[in-house]
Protein backbone atom coordinates (compact mmCIF):
# COMPACT_ATOMS: atom_id res chain seq x y z
CA UNK A 1 0.00 0.00 0.00
CA UNK A 2 2.95 1.91 0.40
CA UNK A 3 4.14 2.28 -2.87
CA UNK A 4 0.83 2.82 -4.16
CA UNK A 5 0.22 5.76 -2.21
CA UNK A 6 3.47 6.94 -3.14
CA UNK A 7 3.21 6.68 -6.83
CA UNK A 8 -0.56 7.34 -7.23
CA UNK A 9 0.53 11.12 -5.11
CA UNK A 10 3.46 11.60 -7.89
CA UNK A 11 1.35 10.78 -10.52
CA UNK A 12 -0.65 13.38 -9.49
CA UNK A 13 2.04 15.96 -8.90
CA UNK A 14 3.28 15.61 -12.27
CA UNK A 15 -0.48 15.91 -13.58
CA UNK A 16 -0.56 19.33 -11.37
CA UNK A 17 2.94 20.94 -13.85
CA UNK A 18 0.62 20.60 -16.39
CA UNK A 19 -1.79 22.92 -17.61
CA UNK A 20 -3.72 21.10 -20.32
CA UNK A 21 -5.64 18.23 -17.67
CA UNK A 22 -9.53 17.58 -17.55
CA UNK A 23 -9.51 18.00 -14.17
CA UNK A 24 -13.00 17.10 -13.45
CA UNK A 25 -12.58 14.04 -14.52
CA UNK A 26 -9.13 13.98 -12.27
CA UNK A 27 -10.75 15.42 -9.37
CA UNK A 28 -13.07 12.60 -9.66
CA UNK A 29 -10.63 10.20 -9.53
CA UNK A 30 -9.11 11.36 -6.81
CA UNK A 31 -11.17 11.51 -4.33
CA UNK A 32 -12.21 8.38 -4.96
CA UNK A 33 -8.49 7.47 -4.48
CA UNK A 34 -8.39 9.78 -1.17
CA UNK A 35 -11.62 7.47 0.40
CA UNK A 36 -9.28 4.07 -0.77
CA UNK A 37 -6.84 5.56 1.36
CA UNK A 38 -9.20 6.98 4.04
CA UNK A 39 -10.37 3.56 4.82
CA UNK A 40 -6.89 2.03 4.52
CA UNK A 41 -5.59 4.95 7.30
CA UNK A 42 -8.58 4.14 9.20
CA UNK A 43 -7.92 0.08 9.32
CA UNK A 44 -4.26 0.95 10.24
CA UNK A 45 -5.42 3.73 12.54
CA UNK A 46 -7.21 0.92 14.28
CA UNK A 47 -4.61 -1.78 14.71
CA UNK A 48 -2.00 0.68 15.53
CA UNK A 49 -3.87 1.82 18.94
CA UNK A 50 -4.84 -2.25 19.10
CA UNK A 51 -1.25 -2.48 19.18
CA UNK A 52 0.26 0.13 21.50
CA UNK A 53 -2.83 -0.49 24.17
CA UNK A 54 -1.25 -4.46 23.67
CA UNK A 55 2.60 -3.16 24.69
CA UNK A 56 0.98 -1.22 27.29
CA UNK A 57 -0.40 -4.30 28.79
CA UNK A 58 2.78 -6.35 28.66
CA UNK A 59 4.87 -3.70 29.46
CA UNK A 60 3.57 -3.54 32.94
CA UNK A 61 2.49 -6.98 33.24
CA UNK A 62 6.62 -7.20 32.82
CA UNK A 63 7.04 -4.81 35.09
CA UNK A 64 4.82 -6.09 37.90
CA UNK A 65 5.63 -9.28 37.08
CA UNK A 66 8.68 -9.82 35.79
CA UNK A 67 9.55 -13.06 34.30
CA UNK A 68 11.46 -13.97 31.08
CA UNK A 69 7.95 -14.41 29.29
CA UNK A 70 6.54 -11.47 30.09
CA UNK A 71 9.42 -9.17 29.34
CA UNK A 72 9.77 -11.41 25.57
CA UNK A 73 5.89 -10.75 25.12
CA UNK A 74 6.85 -7.01 25.44
CA UNK A 75 9.33 -6.85 23.49
CA UNK A 76 7.80 -8.45 20.57
CA UNK A 77 4.77 -6.55 20.69
CA UNK A 78 7.56 -3.14 20.41
CA UNK A 79 8.92 -5.03 17.46
CA UNK A 80 5.80 -5.33 15.84
CA UNK A 81 4.29 -2.27 17.12
CA UNK A 82 6.96 -0.21 15.43
CA UNK A 83 6.26 -1.47 11.78
CA UNK A 84 2.77 -0.15 12.36
CA UNK A 85 3.39 3.36 13.35
CA UNK A 86 5.80 4.18 10.71
CA UNK A 87 3.09 2.89 8.15
CA UNK A 88 0.47 5.17 9.95
CA UNK A 89 2.59 7.65 9.98
CA UNK A 90 3.37 7.41 5.98
CA UNK A 91 -0.42 6.81 5.47
CA UNK A 92 -1.51 9.96 7.51
CA UNK A 93 1.63 12.20 5.40
CA UNK A 94 0.41 11.10 2.37
CA UNK A 95 -3.45 11.59 2.62
CA UNK A 96 -2.88 15.21 4.08
CA UNK A 97 -0.72 15.69 1.01
CA UNK A 98 -3.63 14.64 -1.75
CA UNK A 99 -5.64 16.77 0.19
CA UNK A 100 -3.43 19.70 -0.72
CA UNK A 101 -3.25 18.32 -4.39
CA UNK A 102 -7.44 18.73 -4.36
CA UNK A 103 -6.95 22.02 -3.81
CA UNK A 104 -4.98 22.84 -6.20
CA UNK A 105 -6.96 20.98 -8.67
CA UNK A 106 -9.90 22.82 -7.69
CA UNK A 107 -8.29 26.17 -8.02
CA UNK A 108 -7.18 24.98 -11.37
CA UNK A 109 -11.23 24.05 -12.48
CA UNK A 110 -12.44 27.65 -11.71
Amino acid sequence: MEQRILHYRKYIDELLAQDDADWESVIREHLIQISFFQHERLIHLIVTVTFALLEIIAAALAVTAFSPATGLLALVILVLLIPYVRHYYILENEVQKMYRQYDQMAARRK
